[in-house]
């Protein structure tokens, strides 16, 4: 398994562009699984639904399961979050794994980048970025950049970037 985050700040464009990648790498053959950092207050049960009751019951995992998926929801009850790379180890085997979030960590990583966002580079402070998809060009750029709409740059570059994830290590970033 290779993994190659997504950063960038909010507004950039980052989910959008997974979801237009995402389907680009499979149809190359490419497996792929998904991690995203949350703010501490999101939620992915809802309230009056059996797993929720039981979550705020006390239990410290809820495992919910069909015939179509099946989910596990930990709760820390005041344990610290788990670094990155232990969220890593908990992935079924695929070929790549794409972060989004976790900016500060020291995976590989491209940068998201829209001007009209209003918010600075990450990369020239993070020598994690491998490379930018920005939306304009961007003249003096020491890592490669490549127009946000060209799917199949974007996809070349994660792959030719991506790190074994055994190279994430323990502390393996924050947010």
């Amino acid at each position: 398994m290779r993994v190659i985050g997504i950063a960038g700040w909010s507004g950039a464009g980052k989910t959008t562009l997974l979801a237009k990648l995402i389907p680009r790498l499979i149809a190359r053959g490419v497996r792929v699984s998904t991690v995203k950092h949350a703010h501490h207050a999101f939620d992915v049960d809802q309230p009056g639904k059996d797993s929720h009751t039981h979550r705020m019951a006390g239990a410290t995992e809820v495992l919910v399961s069909s015939a179509n998926r099946w989910a596990l929801v930990h709760e820390l009850r005041g344990a610290a979050e788990p670094s990155l790379a232990d969220l890593l180890a908990k992935l079924a085997p695929v070929d790549l794994v794409i972060v989004e979030g976790f900016k500060r960590g020291s995976h590989p990583k491209l940068e998201v980048y829209r001007a009209a966002v209003g918010k600075p580079l990450l990369h020239p402070d993070d020598p994690h970025i491998v490379a930018v998809a920005s939306d304009a060009p961007m003249a003096g750029a020491r890592v490669p950049v490549v127009a946000l709409d060209d799917i199949d740059a974007v996809a070349d570059l994660m792959l030719a970037h991506a790190a074994p994830i055994a190279a994430v290590g323990p502390c393996g970033g924050s947010r």
